[in-house]
């Protein structure tokens, strides 16, 4: 049957890469919500909407008909990361982003069939300590105040209440693709940092702290467990919860010699230190870069956001030993799909050389 997807936070790293895959789907109509207008070609119904704006949102998306899945990628953030991932009006704001959406999109789309929301390791308490190995989706909830629970809880309530929908929840861990401007970008952080240290003359410095076995998950291979769920909306993923990630292991400062081969430079010794800290001054060392490669005209701010914090948060927590999920519950219902996360980090970085967002 023909579907309309409505992508929330279409423009993020995980509603771009759900974007691509529903406009390979011929049948599919996709209507994407962003704040701002998209930086590439897309065949997308495009709507400029903060959900955060609640008489705007009631009004542009209570005008919408048909839609049959909801792809919910929104995230509200705050400056410094990690304190926000903790506080009330985090909390508070990415709850009454979904509620309004919800609010807006239900009276008038009786067809709405599927919604699929996105978790993450912060669900296991990540962010606070060393945590249960593996993450099982089975675990009792976490003691932790977090957003995830809030938009949990309102979807829970609202099918308690007779909503025909189903949903789905998936909790990726460090997701790799791209988007302009994302909070939490570790393909960006790691590809502007070895370019501007090879611009700099400097040899590629691991610049994490401590052996921490973990994980990641392809934004692409994401998008695909994302269709599966809404493929799978009244079976295996009813109002169920998956970790998702690619199927393998690693240690981040394994990757690095592929790095600077990706980027025809040297491998120094690794260097504890913050991204944080060491790239805030490196804004006019972009920027000769992309004159010199002829790269797109993003400035540095544009293309990082707050992932400086973030890859300090994924190299640097030598307290901890490892973050892995079970991702035998996703497998079981049947959604099997994973990729070299070496072989997957290589490839982001080629395709943004290729794009003129990294040099060669």
């Amino acid at each position: 049957m023909a579907e309309t997807v409505l992508i929330a936070g279409a423009l993020g790293l995980v509603g771009r890469a759900a974007l691509e895959e529903y406009e390979r789907r011929a049948s599919t109509e996709v209507v994407a919500l962003a704040r701002r207008a998209p930086d590439f070609p897309t065949r997308a119904r495009v709507l400029s909407l903060d959900l955060t704006d609640r008489a705007a949102t009631l009004a542009q998306l209570g005008a919408l008909r048909g839609v049959t899945r909801v792809v919910y990628a929104a995230l509200f953030e705050k400056p410094e990361l990690g304190r926000g991932w903790l506080e009330a009006d985090q909390i508070a704001t990415n709850e009454a982003m979904l509620r309004n959406l919800l609010d807006a999109l239900e009276p008038a789309n009786p067809d709405l069939r599927h919604i699929t929301v996105l978790q993450g390791t912060k669900a296991y308490g990540v962010h606070l300590g060393q945590m249960p190995i593996p993450g099982r989706e089975r675990a009792p909830r976490h003691i932790h105040p977090n957003f995830y629970w809030a938009q949990e809880d309102l979807l829970r309530a609202r099918r308690a209440a007779g909503a025909s929908w189903r949903f789905t929840i998936l909790r990726p861990q460090a997701v790799i693709g791209f988007a302009l401007g994302s909070a939490m970008n570790l393909l960006s952080a790691i590809g502007c940092y070895a370019a501007i240290c090879r611009e700099l003359g400097f040899p590629l410095a691991y610049p994490g702290a401590g052996q921490r076995i973990t994980e990641a998950t392809d934004a692409g291979l994401l998008a695909r467990a994302i269709a599966w769920a809404g493929d799978n909306a009244t079976g295996a993923a009813a109002d169920e919860t998956f970790n998702v990630t690619n199927g393998d292991v690693l240690l981040w400062g394994d990757l690095f010699p592929m790095v600077a081969e990706r980027f025809g430079m040297g491998m120094g010794a690794p260097h504890p230190m913050s991204l944080q800290v060491l790239m805030s001054d490196k804004a006019p060392v972009w920027q000769r870069i992309v004159e010199r490669h002829q790269l797109k005209p993003y400035a540095l701010e544009t293309l990082i956001g707050s992932s400086w914090q973030f890859a300090d948060f994924a190299f640097s927590r030598p307290g901890q030993t490892a973050s892995l999920l079970s991702t035998i519950r996703i497998r079981q219902a049947g959604f099997g799909d994973c990729i070299d996360s070496a072989d997957m980090l290589d490839a982001w970085l080629e395709r943004l050389q290729r794009e003129r967002v990294l040099p060669r």
